[in-house]
């Protein structure tokens, strides 16, 4: 039995896998995200850790004999947050999040003085990173900064409370900015740009690989085995993409959850910085993947269907099915940049509009917008991809839009990509954590990191795509025109 820890932005989620791949049990506990000025977006670990014990509680509850029978543990996490201690290990402010964008001014900074920086990193500086934030703290709060004695992502300070150790890996650490991503290990040139050096990082493993061992004092508060392994485990996406048996180049997936990422997995370090694709570490070792990361996906779908009141996204999506093609065609369009944006634009202001109202446009209107000018985005982000060489056949289809067959439809044609659909792909990286935990007691990559079974598969509709196509560049020319009014 293994214990998967999904540490996201909306939900820490629990799982736990038994050593025939069924998912026995699974419980989540929702947090919530302050924002206390315009860009900014922070979380306080102390929540982290309350969801965390909340939902071990519930498990202890419901599935006791199974958490006896855990061999190990692995982690998952949003990506990116930085979470600031001092040397006693106190948290010195609330961790800033990957969709905060308070740090524009410091990427530029950055760049301008380590122009080798995209190449070491293999990404471009962007607000969303950890490195940008701390440069922004030391600018901004000195005295806080002069105090740091670590930096850890999300995750990581989960396993600091579970073990009392300082340590990361691959895939996470190389969305901090400070991690020579071809080489695997931290950069000090990337660190002095921040005035930090390899003592404030905390000590790398490979997802796959045992990091630390479990406390006594939380075995016995959960009733688990004390000094059980804690893998290395994986950033969101590479933990979901174990979860998907996407670890082979050539795999692939689009997940469709508070931000919209389509993820390829390579055998080499393949950097595309000039179109804002993020180039990573895979959570295996000797395997790297490249991103398409847009901020608002799913979450741009939440927000409109709270907007008009609807009951829920489901009913909405229900009467953006019933329109018509002509209905369709005379709907606003939608800029879906709600926090801003990553692939192609690296823009953190740009913002949400809606273009093109009139009072015939109902909530389906609305809705179809919406829908639709998130799979603008997406195609943005396929076409970067594609210019640096990535391909797929098919996509897996993971995160919370993918329940939905319609939106599924119009974004394989909008690819011109089959997108596959597996049964218990919502588990996403929660699965991708318990297989890492699998794989650091000695699972092999080809029993543990299966590919699931096929639930369901929407197909390219060549005519569809042609419909959308002449308001896929109008979408495109909009951006251009309002972009300096950001």
């Amino acid at each position: 039995m293994f214990l998967g820890i999904d540490l996201g932005t909306s939900e820490l989620k629990l799982l736990l896998l038994d050593e025939q791949h069924h998912i026995v049990a699974t419980n989540g506990v929702a947090l919530t995200v302050q924002r206390p000025q315009p860009l900014w977006s922070e979380q306080d670990p102390a929540a982290w850790w309350e969801a965390l014990d909340q939902g071990m509680a519930k498990l202890a509850s419901s599935h006791a004999s199974a958490l006896a029978r855990v061999r190990g543990i692995g982690l998952s996490g949003q990506m990116h947050g930085a979470v600031t201690l001092d040397a006693a290990d106190h948290v010195l402010r609330p961790a800033i999040l990957w969709n905060d964008g308070r740090s524009s001014a410091q990427c530029a900074e950055m760049t301008a003085a380590c122009p080798e920086l995209p190449a070491i990193t293999g990404n471009l500086a962007m607000p969303g990173f950890t490195a940008p934030k701390l440069a922004w703290m030391r600018q901004h709060e000195p005295e806080l900064f002069a105090r740091v004695a670590k930096v850890l992502l999300p995750k990581d300070w989960l396993r600091l409370q579970l073990s009392g150790s300082y340590v990361s890996e691959m895939s996470d650490a190389a969305g901090t900015l400070w991690l020579d991503v071809a080489k695997r290990r931290w950069s000090p040139e990337a660190l002095a740009l921040t005035g930090l050096n390899e003592s404030h990082m905390p000590r790398l493993v490979e997802g796959s690989e045992p990091s630390a061992g479990l406390k006594h004092e939380l075995a016995e508060r959960w009733g688990l085995k004390a000094g059980i392994p804690i893998a290395g485990g994986g950033g969101d996406n590479a933990a979901s993409a174990v979860g998907m048996g996407v670890v082979k180049p050539g795999q692939g997936f689009l997940s469709l959850g508070t931000s919209g990422v389509i993820f390829l997995c390579n055998k080499a370090f393949s950097p595309n910085p000039a179109r804002a694709v993020h180039a990573f570490c895979h959570a295996l070792p000797n395997t790297w993947h490249q991103m398409s990361v847009m901020l608002s996906a799913a979450s741009a779908l939440r927000w409109v269907t709270q907007l008009l009141g609807e009951p829920g996204e489901a009913e909405l999506i229900a009467k953006v099915a019933a329109l018509s093609d002509t209905q369709r065609q005379q709907a606003p369009l939608f800029l879906p940049y709600l926090s801003g944006e990553r692939t192609p634009h690296n823009n953190a202001h740009a913002q949400g509009v809606f273009f093109g109202l009139t009072h015939e446009h109902d909530a389906a209107a609305l809705g179809y917008a919406v829908l639709e000018g998130v799979g603008f985005g997406l195609l943005d982000g396929w076409q970067a991809l594609q210019a640096g060489g990535g391909a797929a056949e098919s996509l897996w289809l993971v995160g919370g839009g993918a329940r939905s067959e319609w939106w599924a439809k119009l974004l394989a044609s909008l690819l011109n990509v089959r997108l596959v659909n597996g049964v218990g792909a919502e588990a996403g990286g929660a699965l991708g954590a318990a297989r890492l935990a699998w794989l650091a007691c000695g699972g092999s990559v080809d029993e543990v990191c299966r590919t699931p079974e096929v639930a369901r598969i929407a197909e390219p509709d060549a005519a569809l795509a042609a419909q959308l196509r002449p308001r896929f560049e109008r979408f495109q020319r909009l951006y251009q025109v309002l972009r300096s009014e950001f």
